[in-house]
């Protein structure tokens, strides 16, 4: 299942007004025992390079440079995207998270065993931004395209049917 979650700007998160959030719920079995990898051979395998395993800072964010998949590959977690007040949503080993440009995600609550694998786009990567995006900041969001293939799925999945040309 794929939820689909379009966000409007949110006090100092701008969000992003062309491509919706995509959540790939049990995008990939739980059970392997080595999901992590699994994720990452996945992403890279689709023109996604692996970039970092962590977590989900406990803070509102967003990135400017790049968008940003997120592979759930240990644990579970509770996170908000779209900035304060925004979507509260829980997450589990399996599920993927593809965060365009611009979108604002925190992590309320995790288990302790909570891993995630983040990857992005070649030449794109993930600054840390809190404050609200100045007229540049906007600008390099908005020049962002969409990438050539979806994380998961490569030239025929969910993410080039729902990043057209915005929603």
């Amino acid at each position: 299942m794929i939820l689909v979650l379009p966000f409007d700007e949110r006090g100092p998160i701008p969000n992003n007004q062309r491509f919706p959030t995509l959540v790939y719920r049990q995008a990939l079995a739980s059970d392997q025992a080595d999901l992590a990898t699994a994720m990452e051979r996945r992403f890279e395998e689709n023109g996604w390079p692996p970039a970092w395993r962590n977590g989900i800072y406990d803070f509102h964010h967003y990135h400017s440079k790049g968008h940003e998949v997120l592979g759930i590959a240990k644990g579970s977690a509770e996170l908000v995207l779209g900035g304060d007040r925004g979507r509260e949503i829980g997450v589990r080993a399996g599920d993927v998270l593809l965060l365009p440009a611009g979108t604002g995600h925190c992590r309320l609550t995790a288990s302790s065993d909570f891993l995630v694998v983040g990857a992005y786009p070649p030449g794109q990567s993930g600054d840390i931004l809190r404050d609200p995006p100045t007229p540049d900041i906007r600008a390099a969001i908005s020049r962002l395209a969409r990438p050539a293939s979806d994380p998961l799925s490569g030239r025929q999945g969910p993410m080039l049917e729902h990043w057209r040309d915005g929603f």
